[in-house]
This record gives structure tokens, C-alpha cells and sequence, in this order.
């Protein structure tokens, strides 16, 4: 039904219609994990110690998984607004210029809101907003793939040709709009967080991202995460889990990031 929409990614997809179980679409993205080349990251992190014997040089055939929205939700709706540049053109201009530094921008990020803020009168982040690290909740499942009533809204199963996580940035039109990062930022931010924390974009919507880990981040580095997450997705915060200490305590316990921009 969506095979047109799809087709634009340019690279092998499998349709999923809604359905009231989503084990066949989580099975068969676990599969496809399993079934992809996976590169070692470029500075030592999580990856490096959970798969040290992974090889530096991927195959020609390695690929990234992802499930991406399709219909009205799609953001493949976005090649409608590059301007007249083509879907291979995006791919071909952000895999040829050199990645940003994810933790500079993130840096930069809050530092924009902290201005935002005084300007406005109040403080970035305030000591509300900051909150204890408690009551947070593991985060195990994709949240995204799902609508109000359970039901899972329409997807494609992609397999992005890149040797990068990062790179699916390049096959996917997303962010740029309102507070939502455009795609050479989301670029960055996904090479230095999967380089830290193995984190990889698993999931896509219009408005939805949402990132896999092999494992929980460590206590002790989730309050330093969450303020980041605070500043590339303030949505998560102010209009979600109210605190950056409960975010810090779910991130602690989950296994899944969940990222929504107004």
C-alpha cells in the first residue's frame, strides 16, 4: 500500500499494516539487528566493551535497521520540502560533508536556551524543572510504533545501506521545524551518542524518534544525559516527564530513548 512512499529510501523495506500484537514487527527488527554488520565505534564506549572482537571494516552489505512511519505520519512526507533537491542528492550531500561534533552542539543547544531563558525572565534549567533523580521508569519497548488505542500505526522495516548509525540521517528526511533538529544535527548528535552509549535510531515518525541500547546508561552518567536530552528535545521535559531527575532515573532503567518534538 505504501511501497511508493517507501520506495524513496532506496534500499530493501518490509511493510507492517496496523496491527493489535506488534511481537512480529519487534521480531523481525531483532532479527534484522542480528542480520547487520555492526561497526565498532570510533572511540572507546559501551560498544567497545560489549563487542571488542567486532571488525573495524564493515562489509560492503552492512545496514542499519529502522522502523519508519509511513502514510500521513510518514516523515518520508518531508522530500516533499527539499526544495527541488532529490532524495540521492540528500544522501549524497550529508554522507560527503563531515559530521558535527554531537557534544559541542548539544553544548551549544542548552547554552541557546539558557539565553532564551534569561531573556525571558527565569532561569535554564530551574531548580524545578531540575527535580530529584527518582521515579523514573524502565523504558523497554518502542513507544513510538503504537497509537492512543494500542494499535500499531502503519510502518516499513528499512534497511538503511550505511556502515554508520548515524548515517540513516542521510536516507530519512526528518527535523528542521520548529525546536526539532534538522537532519545534519540529528546526524551529530547520533555519532557521539552512539559512540558513548552504543544508542542507535531505531524508530521514526513524522514527530517520533526513538534510539535502541544494549543496555541501561550508568547511574552515574544519567544526570549528565539527561540535561543533554533536555536541550536537544525540551518536549520530553516540559511537556512529559515534568523533571530532568525522572528522566535521569529512566534512563538509568531503559533500554529505549523516546524523543517527541511539538
Amino acid at each position: 500500500m505504501y511501497e511508493k512512499q517507501a520506495a524513496l529510501l532506496g534500499c530493501p523495506f518490509r511493510e507492517f499494516p496496523p496491527m493489535a500484537d506488534p511481537s512480529p514487527i519487534l521480531a523481525a527488527y531483532q532479527e534484522a539487528r542480528r542480520r547487520a554488520v555492526r561497526t565498532a565505534p570510533a572511540q572507546p564506549g559501551i560498544l567497545r566493551r560489549l563487542f571488542s572482537k567486532v571488525r573495524e571494516a564493515p562489509a560492503p552489505e552492512s545496514f542499519v535497521p529502522v522502523l519508519i512511519a509511513v502514510g500521513d505520519d510518514s516523515p518520508l512526507e518531508g522530500f516533499e520540502w527539499l526544495g527541488g533537491e532529490t532524495p540521492e542528492g540528500l544522501r549524497q550531500r550529508l554522507l560527503s560533508q563531515p559530521v558535527d561534533n554531537g557534544g559541542d552542539l548539544l553544548a551549544r543547544m542548552a547554552a541557546r536556551n539558557k539565553e532564551y531563558a534569561a531573556e525571558d525572565g527565569w532561569e535554564w534549567p530551574s531548580q524545578e524543572i531540575l527535580g530529584p533523580i527518582k521515579g523514573g521508569e524502565a523504558i523497554s519497548r518502542f513507544l513510538g510504533i503504537s497509537d492512543f488505542q494500542g494499535k500499531t500505526i502503519p510502518l516499513v522495516l528499512a534497511e538503511i545501506p550505511v556502515e554508520h548509525p548515524w548515517e540513516v540521517f542521510a536516507y530519512i528526511p526528518f527535523g528542521g521545524w520548529n525546536e526539532c533538529p534538522c537532519n545534519e544535527e540529528q546526524m551529530a548528535v547520533a555519532k557521539y551518542w552512539y559512540e558513548k552509549y552504543g544508542a542507535v535510531p531505531a524508530v521514526i515518525t513524522q514527530d517520533v524518534l526513538e534510539y535502541d541500547l544494549p543496555a541501561p546508561v550508568r547511574h552515574e552518567d544519567a544526570m549528565a544525559l539527561a540535561l543533554e536530552q533536555y536541550a536537544f528535545c525540551p518536549d520530553i521535559v516540559d511537556q512529559g516527564c515534568g523533571s530532568v531527575g525522572y528522566l535521569a532515573d529512566t534512563l538509568a532503567k531503559s533500554t529505549k530513548w523516546y524523543f517527541w518534538w511539538d
